[in-house]
């Protein structure tokens, strides 16, 4: 079930003057991979996020701690604007820690923040392709599928215009727009190969804000899909059969690559991920191996492969970065519901530690 909002009646509420207030949505990863929120209220606009307070949670409703001892800590680490209240209001990308001080064990950005202080004289760049699909909640169906059986078969839907191709396109808007204005380093988005299936693009960015921007664009999109009375899910293989899956495709360079002669150094950085492939395909995402067959564009989740050009491969080397001799490689075995966190860091490890 799903309640779809009612934006003129809100709007009467939100054009209400906050008296210098300010309400910072804090936002933290649950025990299953999932987002959270609550609100706090501030005295004045932070200019910068170490100016907000720790904060706290009950851990044993989000699948991080026991009812006995269930407090689980907020750090507030990345600061946006906030699409959904406007004005000066904020959203607060937050890590989880145990009162104790320590990181939790679902906090990933906090091992992640190390390897790219580590390597960050080589300068990492990440570009993540997100896909996804949208649900209808009642019919538990992609949305815009009939109810019962199933739409034309793929062809016509990728990067599609019009009436019977696309199903949801005002909400992909909506998602793009407010992107935009919490400065989301959003790059595109494209209607996918499967109906009801879209992707997003988020950087260039650098090192640890990667994950930040991906997980705060992943956000902002279960909030516009919430006034939609959609849902989303991110799950690599929503739809089993001859329906493409969905992932997360992971562009990689370092300031070596994007150099002249940078290839060899792409070249070098692949042949050395080649030897932890299952170490990568370990935190690539849950049930990858439903969606890395070797048929819809995907290489096999057993086998390393890659090749200039070659969707079906594990990582590909666009054939213009095969041209020029320089740029990017884009390592396409994450899936979709990934942790950005743990999929750069180790990137980063493979490719540039001994």
């Amino acid at each position: 079930m799903a309640v779809i909002s009612n934006a003129d009646i809100l709007q009467k509420y939100l054009s209400l003057d906050q008296r210098g207030a300010v309400q910072a949505e804090y936002i933290w990863i649950d025990g299953f991979n999932q987002l959270r929120s609550k609100t706090k209220t501030l005295s004045k606009v932070p200019g910068d996020v170490s100016e907000l307070s720790e904060w706290n949670y009950d851990g044993s409703s989000t699948g991080q701690a026991e009812g006995h001892d269930s407090d689980v800590l907020l750090q507030p680490v990345a600061m946006f604007a906030d699409p959904f209240r406007g004005g000066d209001n904020k959203l607060v990308l937050c890590e989880t820690y145990n009162p104790d001080g320590t990181p939790h064990a679902t906090n990933y950005r906090y091992a992640c923040k190390k390897v790219m202080e580590t390597y960050a004289d080589t300068k990492p760049w990440f570009g993540i392709e997100q896909e996804y699909m949208f649900i209808d909640p009642e019919t538990t169906r992609p949305y815009g599928w009939p109810r019962n059986g199933f739409p034309e078969p793929q062809g016509k839907y990728y990067c599609g215009v019009g009436a019977g191709k696309i199903f949801g396109r005002d909400i992909v808007e909506a998602h793009y727009r407010a992107c935009l204005f919490a400065g989301i380093n959003i790059s595109g988005v494209n209607a996918e190969v499967a109906p009801g299936q879209f992707e997003f693009q988020v950087g260039p960015c650098e090192g640890i804000d990667m994950g930040d921007h991906l997980w705060i664009a992943r956000y902002i999109l279960d909030r516009v899909a919430e006034d939609f009375a959609v849902t989303v899910t991110i799950h690599p293989k929503p739809i089993k059969g001859d329906w493409n899956g969905a992932g997360c495709h992971t562009n990689y360079s370092t300031e070596e690559m994007r150099e002249e002669g940078g290839l060899v150094a792409i070249e070098k950085a692949i042949e050395k991920m080649s030897l932890k492939h299952f170490e990568h395909i370990a935190v690539y995402g849950e049930d990858n191996d439903q969606r890395l067959t070797g048929k819809h564009e995907t290489g096999h989740i057993g086998a390393f492969s890659y090749g200039i050009a070659n969707r079906g491969a594990s990582i590909r080397i666009p054939r213009h970065v095969g041209k020029e001799g320089k740029g990017y490689m884009e390592d396409r075995r994450p899936a979709s519901n990934i942790d950005p966190y743990r999929v750069t860091s180790i990137i980063v490890e493979s490719s540039l530690g001994p």
